[in-house]
């Protein structure tokens, strides 16, 4: 411990005076910290006011030396050479901004742009704008395409909508969602400088433009549906007469004493007054007993024909990337099997369901054929069914015939591809051993033979290497393997894959009835009532209704919708012609490092 001991004058006035001189520093030294503390709240106000723009330079900084690390030196240590991929599109644009880049730095140098080949794969480069981002977005996340590779986004604009409208039927419910779409679309501007960080709400906004197209495609099967609320519109009145009914005694008394629905049978003569309703389902069907029979048997029906068409387009479109990539094997060995194959079994069961409609009316359909058990009895060539008859002339030698061609289109896939394939390797490798045999000769005339033999012995110890490599690379048992998996997974996926999008029938009835339910439970209630209890009742029962209907219809009905919309393009669809084994292309961009996006 060491003690400071100042001396402390004996007089009064001299003990004030010291004490005056310590008060003049106290305020000195006060004065001194104020300005300080002033001068660095300046210091940093003015450093907040730039930190901003400072970490944007240092990141820009960084990334530049980054991609300068990643060039190589030239031999005349003047310039720098980097091995880039760019779309050809874009060339003028990068050789624009490689000349504008010279011309700043005052370099002497001219820039080259040297187009050079490489045997690595290219990344993948799509395109895409602020309205088709969304949907390259649904394809990227099942895998990025291969170089060149047939791309779904353009298809999937129109296709993705309109299934996810074909579960989701509802004018008022596609209403409701084509406003809030278009609420997002109008306010993008302002939406996106708020740089929400709200993952949720930046997953609706950035599928603003897939949400504004489901809204209006679910508006427009509503029409078709004739659903609004769980209720019909009657735009062009009713095709439909009752009186027939009670004159041919044929009205169900029974129902109409339990409740006011009515019991529709088309096949009454005069139950139609001239033409049917000219779009969508009659609206009397929204008050019948039977309504779900109808509703079903057309939605089933409606569903399979989409579902085979989507599944045949993709075939077909997998033939581009064939034609592409020049792959003729594929083309004779794997395409034609496969069209084949779907067409004489599915692509007839569309026809089957197409007749049908076209060739038994109401007057005869009591006793029209069941199509499920004709595509039964196909398969098992058994045309003694006395219970259903066949639905055209000559059936049984048309459905034979579909049959053994689909089954000769099985052994077509299976067999001769892994064969050819490894004819041709064969083929190569004689090719590999001439070409080292011609290489020997000439080396032997052009030296002593001494030197000719120890040449032709080392060069024959690379042909062997070389051989070894090139049966390395081709394995019979595996090419067999894959193409039987293919076979199978194809054949037996038309099957399950058909049935799989008769969850546009089930999520088409499931949203109808809960829509209905939620009609029945809720509004029906306030609707009911009478009087001013009933009056403000209604406010409340509303708004009820309208909670349940955005939560339950709109939010958990929507993404299921969305959700097997998107499992029928990924699986069903894309699986026909899609492989997405590539990656991205990702240019080097400011913005994307400064947002923190950049992959």
């Amino acid at each position: 411990f060491r003690a400071t001991v100042y001396s402390c004058p004996e007089s009064a006035a001299e003990r004030r005076e010291m004490a005056d001189g310590v008060n003049t520093r106290i305020e000195d030294l006060n004065t001194v910290i104020t300005q300080t503390e002033s001068h660095r709240q300046r210091l940093l106000r003015e450093a907040a006011a730039n930190l901003y723009t400072w970490g944007i330079k240092v990141k820009k900084i960084k990334a530049i030396y980054h991609i300068l690390n990643c060039c190589n030196i030239d031999v005349t240590q003047q310039c720098v050479i980097a091995e880039i991929w760019f779309p050809v599109a874009d060339t003028s644009r990068i050789k624009r901004a490689l000349c504008k880049g010279m011309e700043r730095s005052g370099s002497a140098i001219s820039p080259l742009l040297t187009v050079i080949q490489s045997k690595m794969s290219p990344p993948t480069f799509n395109r895409t704008n602020k309205f088709t981002a969304g949907f390259q977005n649904i394809v990227d996340a099942y895998g990025v395409g291969s170089y060149r590779e047939m791309n779904p986004a353009p298809y999937t604009i129109i296709t993705f909508p309109f299934l996810f409208a074909v579960m989701f039927g509802d004018c008022g419910h596609g209403a409701v969602m084509l406003g809030f779409a278009l609420w997002m679309v109008t306010n993008e501007k302002t939406l996106l400088a708020q740089k929400s960080t709200n993952e949720i709400w930046n997953t609706f906004f950035g599928g603003r433009y897939l949400i504004l197209l489901m809204g209006i495609f679910s508006i427009y099967t509503g029409f078709i549906y004739n659903d609004c609320f769980s209720k019909s519109f009657n735009i062009f009145g009713s095709s439909w007469h009752t009186r027939p009914m009670f004159r041919n005694n044929t009205w169900n008394n029974h129902i109409l004493e339990e409740s006011p629905l009515l019991q529709l049978d088309p096949a009454v003569p005069g139950v139609y007054s001239g033409n049917p309703y000219p779009f969508g389902i009659d609206p009397i069907w929204n008050i019948a007993a039977n309504k779900l029979t109808f509703l079903n048997s057309y939605k089933m029906k409606m569903s399979v024909v989409m579902g085979i068409t989507q599944m045949v387009f993709g075939v077909i479109l997998s033939l581009f990337n064939h034609i592409y990539f020049k792959k003729t094997i594929n083309i004779v060995l794997q395409f034609i099997p496969e069209m084949i194959f779907i067409l004489c079994l599915f692509g007839y069961l569309v026809f089957m369901i197409i007749f049908k409609w076209c060739r038994f009316d109401v007057h005869i359909s009591q006793r029209a054929p069941s199509i499920l058990i004709h595509f039964i009895n196909m398969f098992l060539f058994n045309y003694n069914d006395p219970t259903n008859g066949p639905l055209y002339p000559h059936q049984e030698e048309v459905q034979s015939f579909l049959v053994i061609c689909a089954l000769i289109a099985v052994p077509w896939m299976l067999i001769f591809k892994p064969f050819i394939l490894r004819a041709n390797h064969q083929k190569a490798q004689r090719m590999v051993r001439h070409t080292f045999f011609v290489a020997f000769s000439i080396l032997a005339s052009n030296h002593t033979t001494k030197a000719s033999q120890e040449d032709h012995s080392g060069g024959h110890g690379g042909h062997d290497d070389h051989e070894e490599e090139i049966s390395f690379q081709f394995n019979f048992g595996d090419i067999f393997v894959h193409q039987a998996i293919h076979t199978i997974e194809y054949c037996l996926g038309c099957i399950s894959n058909t049935a799989s999008y008769l969850r546009l029938w089930a999520l088409s009835l499931a949203h109808a009835q809960l829509s209905e339910v939620l009609w029945t439970m809720v509004m029906n209630i306030g609707l009911k009532n009478s009087g001013w209890g009933g009056l403000i009742g209604v406010f409340i029962i509303f708004a009820i209704f309208a909670v349940l209907t955005i939560a339950i219809l709109l939010v958990m009905e929507g993404l299921s919708a969305f959700l097997h919309a998107l499992r029928l393009h990924w699986v069903e669809f894309q699986n026909k012609f899609y492989v997405g084994m590539g990656y991205k292309f990702s240019p080097f961009s400011f913005k994307q490092i400064i947002d923190g996006t950049t992959e």
